[in-house]
């Protein structure tokens, strides 16, 4: 018995020590987070309870070089109510003016929403949704109303604003401006000129506030005030005249209708500083419909076709071993190299011809044959020549995702030399260009031989002060010698001016330009190419010819072959319509001297288009002698619809339906053109 009581004892005691050796744990633990640990747990809890929230800052606005905003931040905000926050008493005194309030606000009745308010007071709602995306002026109307103008302690007012942004042009240079996307998983991308000057420029400066959590995953401001408050970002003036802008556009989209082509482009860029005056980029959806789709012109490498033989041609003349009098055999109009032939589109070629009758009408065997015989033995020397006119290089613009150009290399392993190069070269085959290096080239030409660098960025500013202001960066200070620069300046004007010219039916009496058409075969490496052939129609140049003061390209891939393909045809009408516009519409064509004697007549011209269209609505006018485009403009913008069925280009000279004809709906006009 007196074991059993031992035994008890020391069970006792064994419980007893433990439970003593427990007490001491616990009361050590408490004495560690009260004094040692105290403050890591306090932040810690008070990191559940409150943080930090970022504040957006406004992007930078953007505007065009005269002014008129191209891309702005618009603050939006959400207005909710904390229900429980406000007393008993202010609620009660509150409510039924809040809610005539909102009523007039929204539409909807001031019993309504008392009865929603009270429901949210009394299921404890800390987050009930008053109005959502409004305006800045529709966010002061709200925020005093009755009791949410007490704030966010005594009203239980919560704001949250958010940023959207607008681009007062809508789709029209949608790309070049940039705008904002989100993917799936968060990554933000910004194309063109928000994306790239937008983290030095636009972006601004977050802000802070604390938000406290109020449950169910949901936060509102600790305060009315920010604890740092945010800085808008700069604001940027680009390049961009949205009068030529639209021009461009307008005419791009037009002729890519027309023509059901897939996609297009078109550059204006000022001769002299490089400024990009207008970038148009519009692709087909599968509605048929064209919207700015991807930047073409600055990221679309492809080979140029007959625009290069500018360039095969200058390499020649500056290394003096062809000129312009030079008489090339175009052989019938077929060659052969290694079993592949270049052709000429006339069908029996041209005959002897001089190398400057070859590139005005644009011969392919004429060009390639004088290539040929210069550098057949030493064709590194043609590759030298063209990466001396710094044709190799990218322009290293800002704008993300530029194309790199693609110039063969007879020395360089796998530098897709072949034994045909040097003469597919020849004629903007087996090289690759975008449309915006061509046009820095062309423009280079028209500039007396000094490349400049494209711009897009005119200065930066902050309320109206100026930050940085961008000048004109030279590339090269001379491509070509003067000698060179002024036989290719008249090859070009000759295109155009010339009968036999490939672009002799964009010839205007009233306004002058130069340039080079290009036709050039694309996925000719495709088995199907026979049966559904396409190409790349293009033009690229400068007006006025004698005193340039724009250059610019026009670039249209994959037009129906039915309705035309020839660059002539296709991309040569766009240059016309956006040289005869500038010429018109916009001020700035009061600088260029060699155009005030013939303004009148222009303008003549332009203003006779617009009298017809104010006349006739309903009434068949006489189109006979107008621009082609400007035809079709006119007939399609009548009050009757009508069907217009275009033959040819250049200037009306029949038409289906005499003058003074009274219209019908549907009814069908047949122009012919020449």
């Amino acid at each position: 018995m007196a074991v059993n009581e031992k035994s008890i004892l020391n069970r006792l005691y064994f419980i007893s020590g433990c439970m003593f050796v427990f007490g001491l744990a616990v009361m050590f633990k408490l004495f560690s987070i009260q004094f040692v640990d105290g403050e890591k747990y306090k932040a810690l809890a008070e990191k559940r309870v409150v943080k930090d929230v970022i504040i957006p800052a406004n992007r930078g606005n953007v505007y065009s070089v005269n002014g008129n905003l191209l891309a702005t931040s618009i603050p939006k905000y959400d207005i909710r109510i904390d229900a429980l926050t406000s007393s008993s008493k202010n609620f009660k005194e509150y409510l039924k003016p809040l809610s005539d309030s909102l009523a007039k606000f929204t539409g909807k009745s001031s019993a309504y929403y008392q009865k929603e308010l009270q429901k949210a007071r009394n299921n404890k709602n800390r987050y009930y949704l008053l109005a959502r995306n409004i305006g800045y002026s529709d966010y002061v109307r709200i925020r005093n109303f009755p009791l949410l103008n007490l704030g966010a302690f005594k009203g239980g007012l919560i704001v949250e604003q958010t940023e959207k942004r607008e681009r007062p042009m809508g789709g029209i240079a949608q790309r070049t401006i940039g705008y904002e996307r989100e993917d799936e998983h968060g990554n933000v991308t910004r194309p063109g000129i928000d994306g790239a000057f937008g983290v030095k420029y636009l972006q601004g400066v977050d802000g802070k506030r604390k938000m406290q959590r109020i449950g169910k995953g949901q936060w509102k401001p600790l305060s009315d005030a920010n604890e740092i408050e945010p800085k808008d970002g700069f604001d940027i003036y680009t390049t961009i005249d949205v009068n030529i802008q639209d021009i461009a556009h307008h005419a791009l989209l037009k002729q890519l209708e027309t023509y059901k082509a897939e996609h297009g482009c078109v550059v204006v860029m000022e001769v002299e500083t490089g400024e990009i005056r207008a970038i148009s980029n519009l692709g087909r959806t599968s509605k048929g419909t064209y919207y700015e789709k991807l930047n073409y012109a600055v990221g679309e490498s492809h080979e140029p076709g007959s625009t290069f033989k500018l360039m095969a041609v200058a390499a020649a003349l500056e290394d003096k071993v062809i000129d312009t009098s030079d008489v090339v055999d175009t052989e019938k109009g077929v060659l052969t190299f290694y079993g592949k032939k270049v052709r000429d589109s006339k069908w029996g070629g041209y005959g002897k011809i001089s190398v400057s009758e070859a590139f005005e009408v644009s011969s392919n065997t004429g060009i390639v044959k004088a290539i040929h015989n210069a550098y057949k033995d030493k064709p590194e020397k043609f590759v030298d020549r063209l990466y001396a006119m710094n044709l190799d290089d990218t322009l290293q613009i800002p704008i993300i995702g530029e194309g790199k150009p693609v110039i063969p290399d007879p020395r360089i392993k796998n530098g897709k030399w072949s034994g045909i190069a040097l003469q597919w070269m020849s004629y903007g085959y087996n090289v690759r260009l975008t449309p915006l290096q061509s046009l820095t080239f062309y423009n280079a030409i028209a500039n007396d031989g000094e490349m400049v660098r494209p711009r897009f960025l005119k200065e930066v500013k902050e309320f109206g002060k100026t930050i940085e202001i961008f000048d004109k960066e030279i590339i090269n200070k001379q491509v070509c010698s003067k000698e060179t620069i002024k036989k290719l300046q008249q090859l070009l004007k000759n295109v155009v001016e010339k009968k036999h010219g490939t672009g002799h039916r964009l010839y205007s009496e009233n306004f002058s330009m130069a340039g080079k058409t290009g036709t050039a075969q694309t996925e000719y490496w495709m088995e199907d190419w026979s049966e559904n052939k396409r190409y790349i129609s293009s033009f690229t140049g400068y007006f006025p010819a004698d005193e340039p003061k724009y250059s610019c390209i026009v670039v249209i891939h994959k037009p129906d072959i039915s309705v035309g393909y020839y660059g002539a045809d296709v991309s040569g009408p766009v240059f016309k319509r956006i040289a005869q516009k500038i010429f018109t519409d916009t001020p700035l064509v009061d600088e260029v001297k060699a155009l005030e004697i013939k303004k009148a007549s222009v303008e003549k011209e332009y203003n006779g288009y617009y009298s017809l269209a104010q006349t006739y609505k309903t009434i068949m006018p006489n189109v006979v002698g107008l621009p082609a485009m400007d035809a079709v403009a006119l007939l399609e913008n009548m009050d009757v619809k009508l069907k217009v069925k275009l033959n040819g280009s250049g200037t009306i000279i029949k038409q289906s339906i005499d003058k003074s004809v009274k219209l019908k709906n549907n009814q069908t006009v047949v122009l012919n053109a020449s």
